[in-house]
């Protein structure tokens, strides 16, 4: 069985942005890998948050029509929606583990598409929160 591997914003910028040097090369190999094995998940938050870090917050930002063909090629993965059952759930994990809301979205997100891993460099790596293992792929 493939493993299901979430990947939060930041990677996805990563691999989106050509001044970001040896983090853009990671992240590059690592959403290639994730094409290739089809195991990638992501959600409607990281799309939202990616679109507005790269036309507007990165070196050299892309342009709005190019922004939107990346998420256009990335609605091929699976998608998690937010919905009010993941603010819940994302209340619910935030308090139990004291997570700002927008990190414990993620793994909510992440737990409700069936993720084995997260991907983040903004969550604590090697911890397992909703049965799902942080990973920080730049350390």
């Amino acid at each position: 069985m493939t493993e299901r591997v979430f990947v939060d914003t930041n990677v996805l910028i990563y691999a989106h942005d050509l001044d970001a040097g040896l983090k853009h090369d990671r992240a590059v190999s690592i959403l290639s890998d994730l094409w290739e094995k089809e195991s990638g998940i992501i959600s409607v938050q990281v799309l939202q948050e990616f679109y507005v870090n790269v036309t507007r917050k990165i070196s050299t930002p892309m342009t709005p029509a190019s922004a939107r063909g990346v998420i256009k090629n990335y609605l091929a993965w699976q998608v998690a929606p937010n919905d009010a059952s993941t603010v819940l759930l994302a209340s619910e994990i935030g308090e139990r583990n004291q997570l700002s809301f927008w990190d414990a979205l993620i793994i909510a997100s992440a737990s409700f598409a069936g993720a084995d891993r997260i991907l983040s460099e903004d969550l604590n790596h090697g911890q397992v929160v909703e049965g799902i293992e942080i990973e920080n792929p730049f350390l």
